[in-house]
């Protein structure tokens, strides 16, 4: 049995006919004369009768609509409380993100989400590769991640909104000799040694990529993720590396430069499932990360 099921055999009850049923439903008597039968295989015991030539119900059907009546008030009870939770404004939102997008977007979440009656978010870092970001809408309301321009898109599965379309540079220590270039070509770093990410991160099929246009195998000496390690790393004179233009802090002893002849960008995308936005603090996030794309792209960063 179902909802509707019982609400026709109350309405039966009610209004004493099946025709009547019908008009006040807005059917045909026939689907409702259908669900009746539906109805009456779910149980034991006859729920109607013939009474001359109108159907009314046994004392078992006047039982189980009277059983109807409390249904569909706890269901009501149920949306009205689902409607009320879904237009909470304060609610807790929870945020992943991978960890440069977490240092850039967690603290201008943070401040644009201050005060009384605002989303409390909830942050998590999952450095995963890029075919298992989708996964994490299962436990997160939203999740920060990142493909190149060319990789193939997010599951349908997911909703998916791009945040930044963000250049990748060349990260050289500030007194290298390259750094006097204004722009730098995949020949020009090729015979550098290379600090990378690790296979299955989206920065390696840029890296790939120069090596083919360089026609060369490139000396990749250390894998390293975390992209402030890895200014650490570049400044001391541990490599080159790719470092994204904006959501990577700056450091003193690390200048970027832009690479031309292949296509280094990568999308920072925020994916959630579709239910999620169905709740009033979760779209409030949604709209403040957004806010803080812009806020990034500036020269200031704010």
């Amino acid at each position: 049995m179902d909802e509707r099921q019982l609400r026709i055999l109350r309405e039966l009850g009610d209004l004493g006919s099946v025709s009547a049923v019908a008009e006040a439903l807005h059917v045909t008597p026939s689907a409702i004369s259908q669900q009746l039968r539906l109805l009456q295989r779910s149980v034991p015991v006859p729920l109607t009768e013939r009474a001359g030539r109108r159907v009314v119900l046994t004392d078992a059907g006047q039982a189980l609509a009277a059983a109807a009546v409390e249904v569909e008030g706890a269901l009501a009870r149920a949306r009205h409380t689902i409607t009320d939770f879904a237009e909470q404004g304060d609610g807790t939102v929870s945020v992943a993100a991978f960890h440069s997008a977490a240092s850039a977007f967690f603290p201008h979440l943070l401040r644009g989400l201050a005060g009384a009656g605002r989303p409390r978010p909830v942050f998590a870092d999952e450095d995963v590769a890029q075919d298992r970001f989708p996964a994490l809408t299962r436990d997160y309301d939203l999740v920060l991640a990142h493909r190149l321009d060319h990789a193939p898109p997010w599951p349908r599965t997911v909703t998916a909104t791009t945040l930044l379309h963000e250049p990748l540079d060349i990260a050289l220590p500030s007194g290298h000799p390259l750094a006097s270039k204004p722009v730098l070509t995949p020949h020009d770093v090729a015979d550098q040694p290379w600090i990378t990410v690790h296979d299955g991160f989206p920065l390696m099929a840029t890296v790939e990529a120069m090596a083919c246009v360089a026609n060369r195998r490139l000396d990749i000496v250390h894998r390293i993720n975390e992209f402030a390690v890895v200014a650490e790393a570049v400044a001391a004179g541990g490599g080159l590396a790719l470092m994204p233009r904006w959501t990577t802090r700056d450091h003193p002893g690390v200048v970027l430069r832009p690479l031309s002849g292949v296509h280094a960008r990568r999308h920072i995308d925020v994916l959630h499932r579709p239910e999620r936005t169905a709740r009033r603090a979760v779209r409030t996030v949604l709209a403040e990360l957004h806010r803080a794309a812009a806020a990034i792209q500036r020269p200031d960063g704010r």
